[in-house]
């Protein structure tokens, strides 16, 4: 029901935590990988992983808010004459530097732990890795899916996107953007036999949220991360594997009624509202 058997697929942020487990998952099952990320060294560390599942999956080191470089993906694949069955964009994150010190602004607080401290350009890097960084991608390479009549498209948004997360405005406000242009999108390309989904994690660690979550000096939740799991109602963090059967499920040809929608894979974060 859930196969992926000889699906040529896209995975944008391959080398992150949560790319390389939808890739790992999909190339285990069949699925040809077509990974791209920024950095060189990562990718190659886990296209090693992949070619193990496989010799036909390929590898680009690909910068997704650089049109160029994805243009060079694009014109890759269609001299190859690879047909693209699906894009999967994870590529996503948040700088340090726009997020704000302070949750609240008292009379007290000094100015640059708020709001008005935030930095400028982590404040733009961020809301576009996150909603033009999926937007760029699905402009350039999906327009093969929109010539060839059929596809799927899978976003990834966040908790953030349903209610803006504490300190995180510029993330909170790029990954709302992407869940409402997954909704546009899906009604714009609803007559072409394209779907567009996306998935809103809840707090799964990774790379980026490391320094948000953990302390790095005790190696202890932070008081942030201790409200976050106390918060969940499964109480724990979440892992990346726990993303996978949805995304499974969301690239099914039994879901062929499912467009438009965004999947909470949360542990309960978004239902319960701590009362």
């Amino acid at each position: 029901m859930f196969s992926v058997k000889n699906r040529t697929i896209i995975v944008t942020g391959a080398s992150g935590v949560i790319g390389f487990a939808i890739s790992e998952a999909l190339a285990k099952k069949g699925a040809r990988i077509i990974a791209l990320g920024r950095n060189k060294e990562k990718l190659n560390k886990s296209f090693e992983q992949l070619a193990s599942f496989g010799t036909e999956h390929l590898q680009m080191v690909c910068n997704v808010l650089d049109v160029h470089s994805l243009q060079e993906v694009a014109q890759h694949l269609d001299k190859k004459k690879i047909t693209i069955d699906a894009l999967i964009n994870v590529a996503g994150g948040a700088a340090p530097g726009a997020s704000s010190k302070s949750e609240f602004l008292f009379a007290e607080t000094p100015l640059e732990d708020s709001f008005f401290g935030l930095d400028l350009n982590d404040f733009r890097y961020t809301t576009d890795l996150n909603f033009p960084g999926s937007v760029y991608p699905i402009k350039i390479l999906g327009e093969s899916m929109a010539k060839q009549k059929s596809g799927n498209i899978i976003n990834i948004s966040s908790m953030g996107a349903i209610q803006p997360l504490s300190k995180s405005p510029a993330y909170s406000a790029g990954k709302a953007a992407i869940t409402n242009f997954t909704q546009w999108l899906a009604v714009h390309l609803s007559k072409s036999n394209i779907r567009v989904n996306a998935i809103a994690p809840g707090f799964i660690l990774t790379e980026q949220n490391r320094f948000l979550l953990f302390d790095d000096k005790s190696g202890n939740l932070t008081p942030r991360g201790q409200r976050i799991v106390s918060h969940t109602p499964q109480g724990k963090l979440g892992d990346p594997v726990d993303l996978v059967s949805t995304v499974f499920w969301l690239l099914s040809e039994k879901s062929s009624f499912i467009t438009g929608i965004t999947v909470p894979v949360d542990g309960g974060f978004s239902a319960y509202n701590g009362i």
